[in-house]
């Protein structure tokens, strides 16, 4: 007997149903092959068949020696994992005629099978449920703790199951399933509003945290340099929490990306924060950009509207730090292969830290750099200048003394206090900007924008002349300064770009003077 399951393939960050085919009948001499898994499927897929038996058979159902072909088609695309495990097996009971059902054409199947017919998670669950949703099936089947996560398509019926026995009932009519509602709006707005970090539990950094909230303001890349100690890292994490919240739009993007990777923990609906990816220095390329036979998203990807944090940058290899050129600047990553080409959304803000040389003391205003003459440049030539070149923002980070450590007369800012100017800033750039695509904040303007909404008064030209001349600055830096010093203004409410607005934006230009390194 002939029976269709229907179940789902994650190709990038889509899904492409995939109907699986059972075909049972006709009796097998002993000792002869009688199962067949045809359609290009990979191992893991493959394996199934000995979890289907030891399922059955703690579940109550059998391995019937018949002649049984299972096909997995579209025949081209090739089938991975072990999510198909539950769509086979139940296609194969009612090929099989141990079950008696009409309506596997109306539910999307996916999990994969323990040996005692449990259902164990899987992955990508939240572009299958969208792709249910789009060819009209009444509902999608999932393990318990995939169950929320598929619950936020609306328009789409979830069940969740424990055991293939369960989901055996419910084609039966014997038993029913709980079906899973999520509120997306209401429980998106109240993570949102509980962060675990803030800004006020950095002291001092006074210069710093203007120096984020201009990056944050404006969507600026930022280069933290400094000692050991001083502080980067605990105010790199700090960021995401003075950046726009996340629209619902950009939360259903990033929950993709982080589906289909597997990182969505167990029973997790909507990703509500914005991420903040830190990869280690020790990464290859494709780890970072994405990649692999069935491309996954890189880190550049998983970091999709919030930020990549690259700690000690000077120690990434130089050919890893190369490859996030084209992606910081098209906002996507393309990762093409013989059979197929995805492409991967990576629109984040990159944060960078450093120390200044390789003993990490040059410039410390009390402790004594020991580095030889010239391995002070050496050490900063890791990072070459195009990459340099896309950062708008260079901070030197010194450290916090005794006083301001233990000072408590003086309430820092909070993350929200800093969060209300930025929103502000951010409101200014999407009226200058609703009527030019693909750009969304300052950081993002074209050369004929920067012309176009960064005029400056005769004082500021005669300003920038005398920095680039005095401080040895170089030509990439005036661009930078002028998109930078928009942003100063947008902070400050202001619709010309004055004068402190350009000395603030060149302050943040360290490594651009000559000879900074000695």
């Amino acid at each position: 007997m002939l029976y269709k399951a229907y179940a789902s393939a994650v190709q990038g960050i889509d899904a492409q149903t995939i109907t699986i085919e059972v075909n049972a009948g006709g009796n097998v001499t002993v000792g002869k092959q009688f199962y067949f898994l045809v359609g290009l499927p990979d191992n893991a897929v493959k394996e199934g068949a000995q979890r289907m038996e030891a399922a059955f058979k703690n579940s109550g159902f059998q391995m019937k020696r018949l002649k049984t072909v299972i096909n997995l088609a579209p025949a081209h695309l090739r089938k991975e994992g072990s999510a198909y495990d539950l769509p086979i097996s139940i296609a194969y009971l009612a090929a099989t005629e141990q079950i008696i059902t009409k309506d596997l054409d109306r539910y999307i199947l996916m999990g994969e099978l323990s040996l005692d017919g449990g259902l164990r998670p899987v992955r990508g669950v939240l572009p299958i449920a969208i792709q249910a949703r789009k060819e009209k099936f009444k509902g999608i089947i999932l393990p318990r703790e995939n169950a929320k996560e598929a619950a936020i398509v609306k328009d789409l019926d979830v069940f969740a199951a424990d055991n293939l026995k369960q989901v055996a009932g419910f084609f039966e009519g014997k038993t029913q399933l709980d079906q899973v509602f999520f509120d997306t709006r209401e429980q998106f707005f109240y993570d949102q509003s509980n962060p675990d970090i803030d800004f006020s539990d950095v002291k001092g950094q006074r210069n710093i945290k203007r120096a984020l909230e201009i990056g944050a303001a404006g969507g600026h890349n930022i280069l933290l340099i400094g000692p050991p100690g001083s502080g980067k890292t605990m105010l790199a994490r700090r960021l995401p929490t003075i950046l726009p919240p996340l629209a619902l739009q950009e939360a259903l993007e990033t929950t993709k990306i982080h589906s289909v990777s597997g990182l969505l923990a167990p029973g997790k609906g909507l990703v509500a924060h914005r991420p903040f990816r830190a990869p280690h220095h020790t990464i290859s390329d494709v780890a970072l950009v994405g990649g692999g036979s069935n491309p996954l998203p890189g880190e550049i990807s998983l970091a999709h509207n919030g930020v990549l944090f690259l700690d000690e940058l000077p120690e990434f290899k130089r050919a890893v730090l190369e490859v996030l050129r084209q992606p910081m600047e098209e906002k996507k990553v393309t990762i093409s292969r013989a059979r197929l080409s995805v492409d991967f959304p990576a629109s984040f803000m990159l944060v960078a830290s450093m120390n200044p040389c390789p003993c990490g003391y040059y410039n410390h205003p009390t402790r004594e750099c020991v580095c030889a003459p010239g391995v002070v440049q050496k050490y900063l030539n890791k990072i070459s200048g195009p990459l340099l070149d896309r950062i708008d923002l260079h901070v030197e980070v010194t450290p916090v003394d005794y006083d301001e450590i233990t000072a408590t007369g003086f309430p820092q800012e909070s993350s929200r206090d800093i969060l209300g100017r930025v929103q502000e800033a951010r409101k200014i750039q999407a009226e200058r900007f609703q009527n030019h695509p693909g750009i969304y904040s300052n950081a993002h303007m074209s050369n004929k924008s920067v012309h176009e909404h960064c005029a400056i008064q005769p004082a500021g030209k005669l300003l920038i002349k005398k920095a680039m001349e005095k401080l040895r600055l170089s030509a990439r830096a005036y661009d930078r300064i002028l998109k930078v010093s928009r942003t100063i203004a947008d902070l400050a409410g202001s619709e010309q770009i004055e004068i402190e607005h350009l000395a603030e934006a060149i302050h943040f230009r360290s490594l651009d003077r000559e000879n900074w390194a000695g």
